[in-house]
């Protein structure tokens, strides 16, 4: 399942993290990278206060990280996001206790969690040996095809009948 989480509302939810903590949102990352690894999830988080020259998109295995600047909060970014889902926001987990934020999900059509809720759900979850890469579900283009190609062409030709 797809998420998108409300990432300063989630810290906030979470022992042993802070926002006051200099590093909560790169451990929220890695705590999120786990929980996809094992579950195979793919999620979204929004941060809102990125500093002038930090606000962007930074990608962590299957774990899209939003820095949203100053001009602009993570409430608004998240609406825009379920806006641009359209229909299939209904395929999304939204995960936050802002009630802004649960109203905009559930005008979207999305689901909704509260952040306590998803907490004790992340806590809960096995813990992998860390952050994988996903696997693509892309088709391999035709460089890749043609590659692959040679290198069988070369095993066969090796191959005694």
């Amino acid at each position: 399942m797809d998420h998108i989480i409300d990432g300063h509302n989630l810290i906030s939810k979470l022992p042993g993290l802070s926002l006051s903590m200099p590093d909560d949102e790169e451990r929220l990352l890695e705590l999120l990278e786990r929980y996809c690894a094992v579950g195979g999830h793919r999620i979204e988080v929004y941060f809102d206060g990125a500093p002038a020259g930090q606000a962007g998109l930074r990608k962590h295995g299957r774990v899209r990280a939003h820095f949203v600047s100053q001009r602009s909060s993570a409430d608004e970014a998240i609406r825009r996001r379920l806006v641009s889902l359209a229909k299939s926001a209904k395929n999304w987990l939204l995960v936050s206790s802002d009630r802004v934020v649960q109203a905009a999900g559930r005008e979207a059509h999305a689901r909704v969690m509260s952040s306590e809720d998803f907490a004790l759900r992340l806590l809960a979850a096995p813990q992998g040996t860390g952050p994988q890469e996903p696997p693509t579900d892309e088709p391999l283009s035709e460089a890749e095809v043609s590659k692959w190609e040679k290198i069988f062409k070369e095993q066969h030709k090796d191959k005694p009948d």
